[in-house]
């Protein structure tokens, strides 16, 4: 079977019924459990799914590529998920889009993945066994650790809720950004020991231990850099370990980059360490059409010229003016401002693209090519540009197309060279916003850009964004702003 469906819909009503107005989204728990649910194995197989499927949110997968509109490679015309304010660095505790929709979609995700876990562990029925109920907790367990992630790159400190809250207690402070690192380690480690050794292609979709592995890596390499972005040994040695479990795993790069993205070559892509599922026409989504025709997302020119001559990715990441899959030709029906559009992620057999185009690629979250990227970036800040590290970034090179690195690279040179094919490897894929903030670049790399239609603006204060005031009007004194922005 290609795909397993999520039964989304029917779950979000499910929690929806019991829902009040909290900052937490979070639902008395007497409603769900009343004798109706939560007591067969089909019960919780459903839940989960719910617990999947709030993945597909515009925050997430169904707009990972407008992540790269609030950095050096793109522009959003439409101003998806407020980019264009952000770009300006018109960032307020009032602002809508990411600075307060990732806080609410987080938290609604965390509100689900913690009325899970409360019901699991109440269970007493037979329907589930031991083994059974470890490998549920960490699916869910992997969910609130990478929510809470996100908070945590985004806001810093924050609300720490475990538990299912009710009207009475949904008020909850910030703690410190290093007690919430210290839950996300908590939980990735519990689904790292509890999910299954398999590869991701044998797990008919779910969560497989590596997967988590793939996500304490991002983690501790987001973190590896302090606040200042200078690099922290230890921690790169712990990504640098993890890595290398991962490059025993049984992944291996693709032979075609761009089968990675390709909805009729993403099953059982050699690849592919976790994705986001979708499968027409029950839970399809339009991006052929946003990225293909309205062009949501417009690469900069200063991006394309950053390819290397001879680079296939470049080709395979960016159209210019119109879409063209080998004389098949699509012209969009919205203006190009940069006269180029994003075609990483188009799928060639929907042409034309149009309101009646239903996609269901997978939006990939994890990937191999980011395991050795990420060895090669830790094992060459810990040892320098070793033959390991010249090895691993020479892999992704020669897939697309070019030479190897030169043989006689010190460490800053390495490092360049990982950076710049970090931003070539995963443009459009939701890293680079981060990439800029864990190496303490962006106000460099940011007010740099000469080409991005918008002035850009990024201050120091942005590293961490202010909470959104809504939540703070809702929780009567409770919740305390960012002191960059009181």
């Amino acid at each position: 079977m290609k795909k397993y469906i999520f039964m989304v819909a029917a779950i979000a009503s499910l929690y929806a019924t019991q829902s009040c107005d909290s900052f937490l989204d979070k639902e008395p728990l007497d409603r769900l459990s009343a004798g109706q649910f939560w007591e067969t194995k089909q019960d919780f197989d459903m839940a989960l799914t719910a617990l999947y499927g709030h993945l597909q949110t515009p925050m997430f997968a169904a707009g990972t590529p407008d992540w790269d509109l609030i950095t050096d490679n793109g522009f959003g015309q439409h101003n998806s998920n407020g980019s264009r304010a952000i770009v300006q660095g018109d960032i307020f505790s009032s602002s809508d889009g990411y600075i307060t929709g990732v806080y609410n979609t987080c938290y609604a995700g965390i509100a689900r993945a913690n009325i899970f876990l409360a019901q699991l562990a109440n269970y007493q029925g037979t329907a589930l066994d031991d083994a059974a109920k470890a490998r549920y907790e960490g699916e869910a367990r992997f969910m609130r650790a990478y929510y809470y992630y996100f908070l945590y790159a985004c806001y810093g400190d924050v609300p720490l809720v475990t538990e299912p809250l009710t009207l009475e207690n949904q008020a909850q402070p910030k703690v410190a950004a290093a007690q919430i690192l210290e839950t996300i380690y908590q939980d990735i480690d519990f689904a790292i020991q509890s999910l299954p050794s398999t590869s991701y292609a044998a797990g008919n979709g779910h969560l497989v231990q590596s997967s988590a592995q793939a996500l304490k890596l991002r983690i501790l390499l987001f973190t590896g850099y302090g606040d200042n972005g200078v690099a922290n040994v230890a921690l790169l040695t712990q990504a640098r370990d993890i890595a290398r479990q991962l490059m025993s795993a049984g992944y291996s790069l693709a032979n075609n980059f761009e089968s990675v993205f390709r909805d009729n070559t993403q099953q059982n892509n050699p690849e592919i360490i976790f994705s986001v599922k979708f499968l027409a026409p029950d839970n399809a989504t339009s991006m052929d059409q946003w990225y293909g025709d309205w062009l949501v997302a417009s690469p900069l020119r200063s991006f394309y010229n950053a390819f290397e001559a001879g680079d296939l990715r470049r080709d395979l990441t960016v159209f210019v003016n119109e879409v063209n899959f080998n004389g098949n030709i699509h012209r969009p029906s919205n203006n190009v401002p940069t006269g180029l559009g994003l075609k990483k992620f188009l799928t060639p057999e929907l042409m034309p693209y149009g309101y009646s185009t239903q996609s269901q690629q997978d939006w990939v979250m994890f990937r191999y090519a980011d395991v050795l990227l990420s060895f090669a970036e830790a094992e060459n800040e810990i040892n320098g540009a070793t033959t390991e590290v010249h090895n691993a970034v020479n892999a992704i090179r020669n897939r697309a197309g070019l030479d190897d690195l030169p043989g006689n690279l010190t460490k800053e040179q390495m490092r360049q060279a990982i950076r710049r094919e970090r931003r070539m490897e995963f443009a459009f894929e939701g890293q680079r916003y981060f990439d800029l903030k864990r190496w303490h670049i962006a106000e460099e790399t940011l007010n740099s850009v000469t080409d991005g239609v918008l002035v850009y603006r990024f201050e120091e204060r942005f590293y961490h964004w202010p909470l959104p005031q809504t939540e703070i009007d809702k929780s009567n004194g409770v919740l305390v702003q960012n002191p960059d922005y009181q």
